[in-house]
């Protein structure tokens, strides 16, 4: 039997026990020009809470009573398509489930091996996580030397490797958004940004001025709301702001932001992006986070939850901040990259 988490209905607010339901289906056949994968691991990202929204987006909703979208990581265990082999270790849209069936309708990358790399890391850094790092900062940010670089959601997985990319790339100085003081100490100590500010304490916008008084040359923006709005009054002239998530307001959309001005004065450009839009460039963002990797210079954490049951458990992880880097959810342990 193939075991799931479906969606029973849609949440408002948080992911509760309502939101899903743990059933078991038929084991799928694998046939012409498809593979059968069994799911070892899966990437938990803040979008799959919006995807449970029944509101437009660059996906359609998850139906009720669908399998739960997710990205994620198995391998092939049956195959009757040329593109994979027995044995492959793939990467794709698995879904909340045990097994799933690539073909031309769902595609799977296969994932290289030989890099001294376990499965989690490639999820991680080498995944889509690395890659919105890089084409946000790189591709939407223009970043150049010499920029003073800030990232909200600096301890999550993306921003931790934005900021240490920029760091590569040059930046003078990079400035961490995190929430709660051991948060802002890893930002700083773990993963070597020049300082972080905790977006719970009072004056973060004078407080960002303080860290970056010549203004900000790039923002990186994975929370939006009042975050978003302080950046935007400390923008320096010609400034970039790459909007990549808004987590703060998935759950809860609150207010709206009012420093839009700035965008204005100071000649700066906000630019929201889909990963999507860059699948044919991965190798392009891999190459060098890889050669990062290699020397040492990237920083990484895995989180790890074990059992496809706790799915709905760690996506909550992502907005209560129970989470340190990136959050994964482990269904079968003996799927390995070794």
């Amino acid at each position: 039997m193939n075991r799931q988490v479906i969606l029973r209905e849609r949440p408002t607010g948080a992911v509760s026990d309502a939101t899903t339901s743990f059933v078991e289906s038929p084991l799928p056949t694998c046939g012409d020009d498809q593979a059968l994968v069994r799911v070892g691991m899966l990437s938990i990202d803040p979008t799959i809470r919006t995807w449970m929204n029944d509101a437009p987006g660059y996906l359609a909703p998850i139906a009720v009573g669908e399998v739960v979208r997710s990205s994620g990581a198995g391998v092939v265990v049956e195959s009757r398509s040329p593109r994979y082999h027995v044995g492959d270790v793939v990467f794709g849209m698995t879904g909340w489930q045990e097994w799933v069936v690539a073909d031309a309708a769902n595609p799977f990358t296969v994932l290289p091996r030989g890099l001294g790399l376990d499965l989690a890391t490639v999820l991680n850094v080498l995944g889509v996580t690395g890659m919105t790092a890089f084409f946000g900062l790189v591709d939407v940010g223009v970043m150049k030397s010499g920029d003073v670089v800030v990232v909200s959601g600096a301890a999550g997985a993306t921003g931790s490797v934005v900021g240490q990319l920029a760091r590569a790339r040059g930046a003078s100085k990079v400035v961490g958004i995190a929430g709660g003081p051991q948060k802002c100490a890893e930002v700083v100590e773990f993963y070597g940004f020049d300082e972080c500010l905790d977006y719970r304490e009072t004056g973060l916008s004078r407080r960002l001025h303080q860290a970056c008084p010549q203004g900000i040359d790039v923002y990186f923006d994975n929370v939006g709301g009042p975050v978003l709005d302080a950046a935007l009054s400390n923008v320096a002239m010609h400034a970039r702001v790459v909007l990549c998530g808004a987590i703060s307001q998935y759950n809860d959309a609150g207010a709206g932001i009012a420093n839009t001005s700035m965008l204005i004065m100071r000649r700066a450009r906000m630019e929201g992006f889909i990963i999507l839009d860059y699948v044919a460039r991965f190798d392009e963002a891999r190459a060098e986070l890889a050669t990062l990797l290699a020397r040492g210079e990237l920083a990484h954490r895995e989180h790890l939850v074990r059992g496809l049951e706790n799915a709905p458990l760690a996506l909550n992880l992502l907005f209560s901040g129970g989470n340190h880097g990136k959050t994964l959810v482990v269904v079968d342990d003996a799927v390995t990259l070794s």
